[in-house]
């Protein structure tokens, strides 16, 4: 081997040796079989949070569904009759948002019981992933249960060609291991809507006051009332400021016409009384489980003191922790 050759292989070897400390640097190390990170991954990268988890299940007819939308309301995330093989895909999802879904409840029954027997098995692996989750079984007696299908004049899901009886029997068969596991038996059996409403709040919604939310709405009787309204108001016992040629062009959002509106006698009283009304009310909705209200204020087109009117009572409610949202439904309609 000439003197050249013998420097270009010396050469190559020292180099395959360099690159390859230079790669071992770089890769994990295995370690009794497991992969050992050596800090390559990227840093800070965001932790995911698991979401907290309730599974409501029960019997069909015992309220399922008003239990899911209480959690709904209370700012749940709710899948409605979701097959259990997937509640873990669900769960992982709710960790990827980022927060944004940090509560999900699933609605297990038996509409999905070709899939029922997974169930068991998917809440076993959530446990060991540290999932925090609660089963709520909603309970009611058979006879309270016979009332209600034939009062919506349905079949029980089970029934087949037999009775309504002979459905409730069986689910209850397949539901006793799920029931046994429960965190939480509501029997609805003389429950109302508005009572098991009250009984999911004071499970799920904390020591915060179950939210209302209020739309206010601003309307002119001559297009007609609006249909969804709870609460309706007449502006017309104040004078108009169409009237006015210098506030005709306006609507009740400019400072001046809002100023001519509530300088009229018995404006502000009316806005203070309504208020204090509202707050009535809401606590006798909150009481009764009603979570959204429409308060419509009219006055003849919708555009003046309709408007005034409601921009300030919203800003009240707002002030008073209702989340309210305000709509000119016929401002602009002239």
């Amino acid at each position: 081997m000439t003197e050249n050759e013998e420097r270009l292989t010396a050469g190559r070897e020292r180099t395959h040796k360099e690159t390859g400390e230079d790669r071992a640097e770089h890769e994990p190390r295995q370690e009794d079989g497991a992969q050992v990170s050596t800090g390559s991954e990227t840093a800070g990268a965001p932790e995911t949070a698991i979401p907290e988890l309730v599974i409501i299940s029960g019997m069909s007819g015992a309220g399922r569904s008003t239990a899911a939308k209480c959690l709904e309301d209370l700012g749940w995330f709710v899948v409605d009759n979701l097959p259990p093989a997937l509640i873990p895909t669900m769960v992982e999802l709710g960790a990827r948002s980022q927060g944004n879904v940090a509560r999900i409840a699933v609605v297990v029954d038996v509409r999905g019981r070709r899939f029922f027997d997974n169930l068991r098995e998917s809440l076993a692996g959530l446990d060991t992933r540290g999932v925090t989750r609660r089963i709520v079984f909603l309970e009611s007696s058979d006879d309270a249960l016979v009332r209600r299908f034939e009062s919506v004049r349905r079949p029980h899901p089970l029934q087949g060609d037999g009775r309504i009886v002979d459905g409730i029997a069986a689910e209850r068969e397949l539901l006793r291991e799920l029931r046994g596991d429960a965190d939480l038996v509501i029997d609805t059996s003389s429950l109302n809507v508005h009572e098991l409403r009250a009984k999911m709040d004071a499970q799920f919604a904390g020591e915060e006051e179950p939210e209302l939310r209020a739309t206010v709405m601003s309307f002119g009787f001559k297009y007609g009332l609006p249909v969804d309204a709870d609460l309706v108001a007449d502006m017309r016992f104040l004078p108009n400021p169409h009237w006015v040629p210098e506030l005709r062009a306006f609507n009740g959002t400019n400072e001046e016409v809002s100023a001519f509106v509530f300088n009229q006698p018995g404006a502000k009283e009316f806005l203070d009384r309504y208020a204090e009304l509202m707050r009535l009310i809401a606590a006798g909705y909150r009481r009764e489980g009603k979570r959204y209200v429409t308060i419509a204020i009219g006055c003849t087109g919708g555009k003046h003191r309709s408007v005034a009117v409601s921009e300030k009572l919203a800003a009240r409610l707002a002030a008073e922790g209702v989340e309210t949202v305000v709509v000119h439904r016929d401002m602009g309609r002239e």
